[in-house]
């Protein structure tokens, strides 16, 4: 049980980048952390951290057995979620917070086909484009975009990336020169998403050193559909989500530009957030399942969204 509880407390340094966060994460002091690694590592005969009084980074080998040491942790709460008559059925109320945007093609068949599977279970959502804090505002889960997360200890899991494009209006490049260079959109106006969520950059992969450049724009806004209409009003070249505006680059309604060039960071993570690895409510645990089961099957499909391994 001693060297069980030192895996658990390996994984939570790792996921809390902090022995302080994972020691509140578990409700132990510092100290304690501190030992449980030190016996680890001594156990294993390898240094699992690099430690500043700043930071806390993994070695070679701990990157190697946090994957199955995670692996095994997971199979072992699964057993102990069988093996307890609270955890048998999914029932109750699940609340879930969700991008508006993000997941407005995804949420209703993922929330559908859950509650025809687990039909004892109601489901309270919200949609927002907000920072949120899972546990001070009630939320059992999330499915959200990074940005919205305002706590490091909540646990993640990716569900898809969604490609961005950069487009603009045919009447727009009818007024402005269509750039053929990434270098070259330093002298054209965006659409952009507010700077508080990313910012006005854009950086290329160009051989040996990345290209980053500046994004002047006179609209932004928080929301990417507001953003794709005032794109198609020639207001100016957006960076798009592909999934948002398949159908007017298929109708020419938007041109797609520099599509040979690779964009840094050229993609939004979906991710699945919830606030603990332990002790989950089986309304919990049977959404998470699901809904990594559930990008799975739409992950190959025409217009969706990129998955990573």
């Amino acid at each position: 049980m001693e060297y069980l509880e030192s895996l658990r407390v390996f994984r939570s340094v790792v996921e809390a980048k902090s022995f302080t966060r994972a020691a509140d994460m578990l409700g132990v002091t510092a100290p304690v952390v501190s030992r449980a690694i030190a016996g680890l590592e001594q156990r294993l005969g390898s240094r699992l951290f690099h430690r500043t009084t700043r930071q806390v980074s993994l070695t070679e080998a701990a990157e190697h057995f946090y994957e199955g040491c995670s692996r095994i942790l997971d199979d072992l709460d699964a057993l102990e979620a069988q093996a307890s008559k609270q955890t048998r059925e999914a029932s109750g109320v699940l609340r879930l917070v969700a991008h508006t945007t993000a997941t407005v093609n995804r949420l209703v068949p993922l929330i559908s086909t859950f509650r025809h599977k687990h039909p004892k279970v109601s489901l309270d959502v919200t949609l927002t484009e907000r920072p949120v804090d899972l546990v001070a505002d009630g939320y059992d889960l999330g499915v959200v975009l990074p940005f919205m997360l305002s706590s490091d200890t909540t646990v993640t899991r990716l569900l898809e990336r969604i490609p961005l494009c950069i487009a603009a209006a045919p009447q727009y490049l009818q007024t402005h020169s269509r750039p053929r260079h990434p270098s070259e959109l330093a002298e054209h106006t965006f659409v952009v998403m507010s700077p508080s969520l990313r910012k006005p950059s854009l950086t290329f992969r160009m051989g040996q050193e990345d290209l980053t450049i500046p994004m002047m724009y006179e609209v932004a806004s928080n929301n990417p559909i507001f953003n794709r209409e005032m794109v198609l009003q020639g207001f100016g070249i957006g960076v798009v989500p592909v999934a948002l505006a398949q159908t007017e680059l298929a109708s020419g309604k938007l041109v797609a530009l520099l599509e040979e060039f690779d964009i840094v960071d050229g993609a939004i993570e979906i991710r699945l957030a919830y606030n603990s690895r332990t002790l989950l409510p089986a309304k919990v645990r049977a959404f998470i399942e699901h809904a990594a089961a559930f990008f799975e099957d739409v992950s190959g499909a025409p217009g969706a969204f990129e998955r990573d391994e």
